[in-house]
C-alpha cells in the first residue's frame, strides 16, 4: 500500500491522480502561482486547471497536517482512494489500522459520471464505487477504462511490492539452496540462527502479501473457492508449519529432527511462492493493461478540449462542458471534438480512424461529421450535435468494454468446472498427505507435508480461469481496430459456428444509393451535351434517381444548363425546355406519348435492363437523342469478399425487398447461392426462422430499420455501421465502415478467437492432469522424484504465462 521514496526530495507528483512523474519524459506542465506543476496526462492537467483548488493540496489523515499534493513523499491506496501523509510515522499508523482514520478520509478523486466498476474475474460483480471483490478479494477495475486514467493502480501497487519482495524472496532461497549445491550455510551460522534468519527474511514477504491471503479468506467465507484458496492455503500452511517447527521442535517426531534437533522449516517454499504468483499476477496485469490499449487508442482519438464559439468569443473548454447546439470551431490539423454538423467553411476531414478509408472526404456547409476525425486542410465552424456518451465514438467505446468483460458460453464449461475443481484438489491434497504418512519414508510428516503443499500449489486454476477471458478481451480489441465492433462474447462464439450467412441487398452488396453509370448518345451525337440536358430536367425532379443523374454530371464537368417549363409526367418521366431546345426524359411510355422513336436504341436498353440498371431515353425536339441508366453499384469490395467467405465455408443467402429481376442480377454477378426477393421485414424474419428450423446456424447482415427484427431473431446480427441506429441496436457485430469484407473480418476474428481459447484450455486441463498427480508424489516410487513446492510454483505460474502469452498472439492475427 505505501508509497515511500528513497530521495523524497526529488519526488514530482501529479496533483490530480498521485502518480509520480518523470519530468524528462515530455509530460504535460503547467505554472500557477510561482509553482510549476507534472502531469501524466493531458487530461490530468486539464482538470487541474479547470479547478486546481481541488487538487493543491490534501489532509494528512492522522496529524490533520496540510500536505502538498504535487510533491507529497509518503502516499498510500485505501479502497481506491490515495491518501497522502506528512511524515512516514503518519503512513505507518494509518496503515497499521486505516479503519481507526476512515473519518479522516479524503474525497476520492472526481471520476466521470457513472463510472461503475467490476471484478476481472466475475464480471457480474458491479458497483458505483472502488472496492474490493467480494468473492474472490480482487480489486476492481472501472468497466471502462479512462484515456487520462494513467497505469491500473493495482498493476503500479503490485510492482511496488514485487521490488520489495523480490530480493528477500531471493535471499531466502539462496540461504536454502546452499545446502544442496554444497554452500552449507546453516553450518556455519548455526542451525538456530539460521532458522530465525529465514524467518526474518520470509515474514515481511508474506505481510506484504497480504492481499492474496485476504481474497483466499474472502473466497472461503464467501463459498467461492478459486485459486486463492489454493495458494492462501499451501503457502499458509508452509509458513505456520515452520513458524511451529522453529518456536516449538518438540511438538514433531524426533525422526522428523536433525542431528541439531531441528525440524525441517519452509520459509523459503511460502516466500518464493507468493513472489512468484506476485510475478505472475503482475505479467496478468500488464497483459490486461495490453487489452485495454484498444479502448484507450480509440478514446484518444478525441481530443480533450474544444474550441468553443459564443458571443463572438472563442475559447478552449474541456469536452465534457459541451452540450448540444455549441458552436465549435475546428482548425486544421486538429480532431473533430463530437458529432455535429459543419456550418461554415470547408476542409477534407480524414475519417480513416472510423471507417478505415484512407481517402480523406470533402465537407462543406451542412455536411456531419464525426467525433474522432481528424481535420486537414481547412479552418471550418460545425454546430456539436452528439456530445458525452452519445457521440460515435463514445458508443464504440462503451460497445468494446462491454464485449470485454463479456464471457462467451464455452466459459461456463470451465467455471463448471472450476466449482468443483478447488474442492477436488484441496481433497487430493489430503489423500496424499494420508497416502504419505501410511506408506512414505521417514520423515513421513515432512514427506506428506512437502507432497500436500505442492499439489494445492501447482493445481491453483489460475490458467483456467484466464484461458476464456483473455482471448476474448485480446480479440475485441483486435477487432475494433479491423473496424469489427463485438456486442458480446457470445456473438463472437457462435459467429465461428455460422453456416448460412444472409445478406441484404441494398447497403451492404450495393452501394445504397444509385449513380450514373451509362451515357449513351445516338449515332453522331455528344455526350456531354446530353448528360448537360437530361441533368437540367433532373435538377427540378424529385424522382430518387434524380439526383443520381445531377451528380453524374457534376462528377464529369458536364456543362450546366437550366431548364424552364419543367413538367414532371406520373409514372413516365419528365420535359422541359433546355436552351431553347424541348427536352424530355423518360421510359418507353413518355416516348411513345411524345412520338419519338426508341427502335434505335432498344436492344441496347434490353441489354441494361438485365445488368441490373435502369434505363431511360432523352429525345430532343422530338428525336431520339440517347439514353441515360443508373444502378446500385456493387461496392468494390463486394466481390472478393464473397469470395472469401465461401472459402470460409458459408452459404450466402440474399433477402432484398428490391424486385427480383434486378436481385437476380446482382446475385448472378457475385455468385450468390439463394436469393429471395421481394420480402417485407415480416418475410426477411420469417427465413431466418425458416433456415433456423432446418438446423442451420444463421448470421443475418444488414443496415437498416427493414432488417431489424431479422437481426435480433437470427444466431448473429451484423449491422453496417453506415446503417439505422436500431439495426445496430439488434445486432451482436457492428462493421464501421459498412463493408462486406469486414463480415469476413469478423468470421476470421471469430474462428481465431475460439481456437485461441480451446488451446488455452486444452493447457490448462493438460497441465492440471500432469501436474497434480507428480506433485503428489506418483514418480517418486519408481525414480525417487518428488516435486518441491518452490517448482510447483513455478510450473503453476508458467501454466498462467502460456495463457496470456497464447492469448495475446490473437493481436497479430491476419484478418
Amino acid at each position: 500500500m505505501r508509497d515511500t521514496p528513497e530521495k523524497t526530495e526529488t519526488l514530482l507528483r501529479d496533483p490530480v491522480c498521485g502518480m509520480t512523474v518523470d519530468p524528462s519524459k515530455g509530460k504535460p506542465e503547467a505554472d500557477l502561482d510561482g509553482q510549476h506543476y507534472h502531469f501524466c496526462s493531458e487530461g490530468c492537467r486539464t482538470k487541474f486547471l479547470a479547478d486546481p483548488e481541488a487538487y493543491l493540496t490534501a489532509r494528512d489523515p492522522v496529524c490533520g497536517m496540510t500536505v502538498n499534493r504535487a510533491n507529497a513523499p509518503y502516499m498510500s491506496k485505501h479502497e481506491g482512494q490515495r491518501v497522502y501523509f506528512c511524515s512516514a510515522g503518519c503512513q505507518h499508523k494509518f496503515d497499521a489500522d486505516p479503519d481507526a482514520y476512515s473519518g479522516e478520509l479524503p474525497q476520492a478523486a472526481p471520476q466521470p459520471a457513472g463510472t461503475e466498476y467490476t471484478c476481472p474475474m466475475h464480471p457480474e460483480i458491479v458497483q458505483d464505487h472502488p472496492g474490493d471483490c467480494p468473492k474472490c478479494g480482487m480489486a476492481l477495475e472501472p468497466m471502462t477504462p479512462s484515456a487520462d486514467s494513467g497505469p491500473n493502480p493495482e498493476y503500479v501497487d503490485f510492482k511496488r511490492r514485487l521490488r520489495i519482495t523480490g530480493p528477500l524472496a531471493l535471499a531466502v532461497f539462496v540461504l536454502e539452496m546452499g545446502a544442496h549445491i554444497g554452500v552449507p550455510f546453516a553450518d556455519w551460522i548455526g542451525h538456530t540462527l539460521f532458522g530465525w534468519l529465514q524467518f526474518a527474511l520470509a515474514t515481511p514477504v508474506v505481510l506484504i502479501c497480504w492481499p492474496f491471503f485476504k481474497r483466499g479468506w474472502a473466497s472461503i467465507t464467501n463459498r467461492s473457492p478459486n485459486m486463492w484458496t489454493l495458494i492462501a492455503i499451501g503457502t499458509g500452511a508452509a509458513y505456520l508449519f515452520s513458524l511451529v517447527s522453529l518456536l516449538a521442535p518438540g511438538l514433531f517426531p524426533a525422526a522428523m529432527r536433525d542431528d541439531m534437533g531441528m525440524t525441517p522449516v519452509y520459509f523459503e517454499a511460502s516466500a518464493v511462492i507468493l513472489v512468484l504468483v506476485l510475478i505472475g499476477q503482475v505479467m496478468e496485469l500488464a497483459a490486461r493493461e495490453k487489452t485495454g490499449d484498444a479502448i484507450r487508442a480509440l478514446m484518444d482519438l478525441a481530443p480533450k478540449t474544444a474550441r468553443r464559439v459564443k458571443d463572438g468569443q472563442e475559447e478552449d473548454v474541456p469536452l465534457d462542458q459541451l452540450r448540444s447546439g455549441d458552436t465549435l470551431r475546428v482548425r486544421p490539423g486538429e480532431a473533430v471534438p463530437v458529432d455535429g454538423t459543419l456550418t461554415e467553411g470547408r476542409s477534407s476531414v480524414d475519417e480513416s480512424m472510423i471507417t478505415g478509408e484512407p481517402v480523406p472526404v470533402e465537407k462543406t456547409a451542412g455536411d456531419t461529421v464525426t467525433g474522432g476525425t481528424l481535420n486537414k486542410t481547412g479552418s471550418f465552424v460545425m454546430q456539436a450535435g452528439a456530445v458525452g456518451a452519445e457521440t460515435t465514438l463514445s458508443r464504440i467505446v462503451a460497445m468494446v468494454a462491454k464485449a470485454q468483460r463479456s464471457r462467451a458460453p464455452i466459459q461456463a464449461m470451465a467455471d463448471r468446472v472450476a466449482n468443483y475443481f478447488v474442492p477436488a484438489v484441496v481433497g487430493s491434497a489430503i489423500l496424499a498427505f494420508m497416502l504419505w504418512v501410511i506408506f512414505g519414508p521417514q520423515p513421513v510428516l515432512s514427506y506428506a507435508f512437502v507432497a500436500a503443499v505442492s499439489v494445492l500449489i501447482i493445481a491453483c486454476p489460475c490458467a483456467l480461469g484466464l484461458a476464456t477471458p483473455m482471448s476474448i478481451m485480446v480479440a475485441t480489441g483486435r477487432g475494433a481496430h479491423a473496424g469489427v465492433l463485438i456486442r458480446d462474447a457470445e456473438a463472437l462464439e457462435r459467429f465461428s459456428k455460422v453456416d448460412v450467412l444472409i445478406v441484404d441487398k441494398t447497403g451492404t452488396l450495393t452501394e445504397g444509393r444509385p449513380s450514373l453509370t451509362d451515357v449513351e448518345p445516338v449515332a453522331g451525337g455528344d455526350a456531354s451535351r446530353l448528360l448537360s440536358l437530361a441533368a437540367a430536367l433532373e435538377r427540378g425532379s424529385e424522382h430518387p434517381l434524380a439526383e443520381a443523374i445531377v451528380k453524374g454530371a457534376e462528377e464529369r464537368d458536364a456543362p450546366r444548363a437550366e431548364a424552364q417549363d419543367f413538367d414532371a409526367v406520373t409514372g413516365k418521366g419528365v420535359t422541359g425546355t433546355v436552351d431553347g431546345a424541348q427536352v424530355a426524359l423518360g421510359n418507353a411510355a413518355l416516348m411513345q406519348q411524345l412520338s419519338v422513336s426508341t427502335q434505335a436504341l432498344s436492344d441496347r436498353v434490353d441489354a441494361l435492363q438485365a445488368e441490373g440498371k435502369t434505363a431511360m431515353f432523352v429525345s430532343i425536339d422530338g428525336h431520339l437523342a440517347g439514353l441515360v441508366a443508373v444502378a446500385d453499384a456493387i461496392k468494390k469490395t463486394t466481390p472478393e469478399a464473397i469470395r472469401g467467405l465461401h472459402d470460409a465455408g458459408l452459404r450466402i443467402v440474399m433477402a432484398t425487398g428490391d424486385a427480383e429481376a434486378t436481385a437476380r442480377v446482382v446475385a448472378k454477378t457475385l455468385g450468390i447461392d439463394e436469393v429471395h426477393a421481394g420480402l417485407s421485414p415480416e418475410d426477411k424474419n420469417a427465413l431466418v426462422t425458416r433456415l433456423q428450423g432446418e438446423g442451420r446456424s444463421v448470421a443475418m447482415a444488414g443496415d437498416g430499420v427493414n432488417d431489424a427484427p431479422a437481426l435480433a431473431a437470427a444466431d448473429v446480427g451484423i449491422a453496417m455501421g453506415t446503417g439505422a441506429d436500431v439495426a445496430v441496436e439488434s445486432a451482436g457485430i457492428t462493421l464501421v465502415k459498412g463493408d462486406l469484407g469486414g463480415i469476413l473480418r469478423a468470421r476470421h476474428l471469430a474462428v481465431a478467437t475460439m481456437r485461441n481459447i480451446r488451446q488455452n484450455l486444452f493447457f490448462a486441463f493438460i497441465y492440471n492432469t500432469a501436474g497434480v498427480p507428480i506433485a503428489a508424489g506418483i514418480l517418486y516410487p519408481m525414480f525417487g522424484i518428488l516435486m518441491s513446492p518452490i517448482v510447483a510454483a513455478a510450473a503453476m505460474s508458467l501454466s498462467s504465462v502460456s495463457v496470456i502469452g497464447n492469448a495475446l498472439r490473437l493481436r497479430g492475427t491476419r484478418l
